[in-house]
């Protein structure tokens, strides 16, 4: 991987304030244009840029510009860096050893039943194959159908446990949970089942409240014959 200047046109300001290099080194060390360094020494292009130092930055050496300052057809190079970055891998197949591939097309076949919610590209990724295998499996249009035994891939050593799971929380996480998977509480009730539940419940709310209704009447029935016999008395 080719070693890149950090922040060249912040780098380009600060060398055309701090040095006597020509705008063309420091074109050709920030990757710019010689007449964008000269509007930028014009003061009409980077206005508001803070120049950034690449000596502190390790970028560049103080030697270096002296010897860029005294040959002006010198060309300046950037400093080895001191920490050595690993290059990111590309993702690509998973690669398999040619003494597992043969077991390939039983993963498959695991995976296709066992989890069927698995995208093609997902099984892909685990197993390492093709979606044109997989859908041969699927359909068992495989050449060697017959014969292929469903084979759990992590014990095949063709994918680790980690790498399975958080490929199947990935396929299930938008899908709606299953009826077999929610508690038995949980579950609705058919039609059949409820159609008479609710009839049956008011009938008998009602009729505790014809009963109740009865006695109050009642009460109060007694109480009204009471209060006129009371009254004689007081006025007798």
């Amino acid at each position: 991987m080719a070693q890149q200047l950090l922040m060249p046109k912040a780098t380009a300001v600060w060398l055309v304030d701090n040095t006597s290099l020509s705008f063309e080194q420091i074109a050709d060390f920030c990757t710019m244009h010689p007449l964008e360094v000269k509007a930028i020494a014009d003061g009409e292009s980077a206005q508001g840029i803070k120049g950034l130092d690449p000596i502190m930055t390790g970028q560049l050496n103080r030697d270096e510009i002296e010897r860029g300052e005294k040959d002006g057809k010198y060309k300046l190079k950037l400093a080895a860096p001191k920490v050595r970055v690993p290059e990111t891998k590309r993702k690509g197949p998973r690669y398999t050893p040619v003494s597992k591939r043969q077991d390939r097309p039983n993963a498959i076949l695991w995976l296709v039943r066992n989890h069927p919610e698995l995208k093609d590209a997902q099984i892909s990724r685990l197993v390492g194959t093709t979606k044109n295998t997989i859908e041969q499996i699927r359909e068992r249009t495989h050449w060697n159908s017959a014969n292929l035994t469903p084979m759990d891939p992590v014990t095949l050593g063709l994918c680790s446990q980690i790498d399975l799971d958080l490929e199947v929380e990935k396929a299930t996480r938008d899908m709606p949970p299953r009826a077999e998977d929610l508690a038995e509480e949980e579950r609705l009730l058919s039609a059949a089942q409820t159609q008479n539940w609710a009839p049956q419940e008011r009938s008998s709310a009602n009729d505790e409240d014809e009963i109740d209704e009865a006695a109050v009447f009642a009460k109060l029935s007694s109480m009204r014959r009471e209060e006129p016999e009371e009254d004689e008395d007081d006025g007798r």
